[in-house]
């Protein structure tokens, strides 16, 4: 569907090949297939925030991906230390933590029980046969109902927009491959869906048979889904529309299952009109260009970021749904520049949090990251909906 911007999914695919995305999902999908020893689950600590009325979960998505470089992929250390800020410092109630590898989304989600936050598990692994699709899944589920058996506070998601991520769905070995056959129109819409609904259904069951709480799926926002397969329905959110009312009357749409709805991501980028660009507000920067630079005259705003995210939080809030996760906490491939605003990523990024490094020019320096004007607006609204 189009929101009032006229953005639809054949848009998001068209930048999404021009920027090069689909090669970023690709390496999101490198980890092996092959399943892991999954983390040990420690006692997690008891839940320490109040439920209020309006929306149940505040969140924000957290993701355990490998990294374009060694510096920037995921570690132990690292994940520890942004877990609690996610709690102390943002104060959300709930992380979701998505992306591939057994290993990391059970570290991670051990962590985050640990800790006391609700666990959005959602693993995904792109552009592998569907048995290794589904073994990680499973995998992942498990671990899942190991912590919720401790007492942890779980959701299960069985994965994300099945018909990208999935070879077979549409004609395609790779997420890239895929993407064009769409743009291209070498593909049968009718035959795409009987094979996405197929898929659909194993993942429900291949989850169903492992996990035993609330069971969700995030679809994209025009996606046809059987949502009599899951207890939650999960939806990726980026409309953008003048009045408060407009987006109510499109989100009530995905209550007619009578099913509690969570938004698994929402946001937008750090520049002047990206609020208005919804969900292709990323489709600023040129990769053909040594190092990346952002097109056009573009002017940072983290204001406008902000204002986008507290607007939307304040809708879903007032529909009372399950929860919303803004998307994300941290994007270490997109480094912010202050002096430098042609080679600025971050303002392309959806992050939360601005990546800092120590040299910029160098895949292998340190860095850090700072709050930007979202982080410290969600907080204060996080902060308002549940004490600790």
């Amino acid at each position: 569907m189009a929101n009032s911007q006229g953005i639809t999914r054949g848009q998001f695919l068209t930048g999404a090949l021009a920027l090069g995305a689909a090669g970023a999902l690709l390496r999101s999908g490198q980890a092996s297939a092959q399943p892991r020893t999954p983390a040990q689950p420690r006692t997690p600590a008891p839940a320490t925030h109040v439920r209020r009325p309006g929306l149940r979960h505040h969140g924000v998505v957290y993701t355990v991906g490998e990294g374009e470089t060694p510096a920037t992929a995921w570690n132990p250390r690292r994940m520890r230390a942004d877990l609690r800020a996610i709690r102390d410092e943002l104060h959300a109630d709930t992380v979701d933590v998505t992306g591939d590898g057994v290993d990391r989304l059970t570290a991670t989600a051990a962590e985050a029980a640990e800790l006391g936050l609700h666990i959005w598990l959602q693993p995904t692994l792109a552009d592998v046969p569907e048995r290794d699709i589904l073994e990680h899944l499973a995998e992942t589920g498990r671990f899942a109902e190991r912590l919720r058996r401790q007492g942890a506070s779980v959701d299960f998601s069985v994965g994300c927009e099945f018909w990208l991520f999935v070879p077979g769905i549409v004609p395609g070995a790779t997420v890239l491959d895929r993407v064009q056959n769409i743009l291209n129109g070498t593909f049968d819409p009718a035959k795409m869906q009987r094979r996405l609904d197929a898929f659909t259904k194993k993942a429900a069951a291949t989850g169903r048979s492992v996990f035993h709480g609330n069971l969700s799926y995030a679809a994209a926002q025009d996606d046809e889904v059987d949502w009599t397969l899951f207890d939650l329905v999960g939806i990726d959110y980026y409309s953008y529309f003048r009045q408060p009312a407009d987006y109510v009357r499109e989100l009530r749409t995905y209550q007619r299952w009578g099913k509690p709805v969570t938004i698994t991501e929402f946001g937008t980028c750090a520049y002047q009109g990206a609020e208005k660009t919804a969900g292709m507000g990323w489709n600023v920067v040129d990769y053909d260009k040594d190092p990346e630079e952002i097109k056009g005259h573009l002017v940072r705003s983290e204001h406008t970021q902000a204002a986008y995210v507290v607007d939307l939080l304040e809708t879903f809030e007032s529909m009372n749904l399950y929860g919303a996760m803004a998307f994300e906490f941290v994007t270490p491939d997109a480094p912010h520049r202050a002096h430098d605003p042609r080679h600025d990523l971050d303002m392309a990024s959806y992050s939360l949090t601005k990546t800092i490094k120590s040299r910029p020019c160098d895949p292998s320096s340190p860095w850090h990251w700072e709050p930007k004007e979202a982080f410290h607006a969600l907080a204060r609204r996080y902060a308002r909906a549940c004490r600790h």
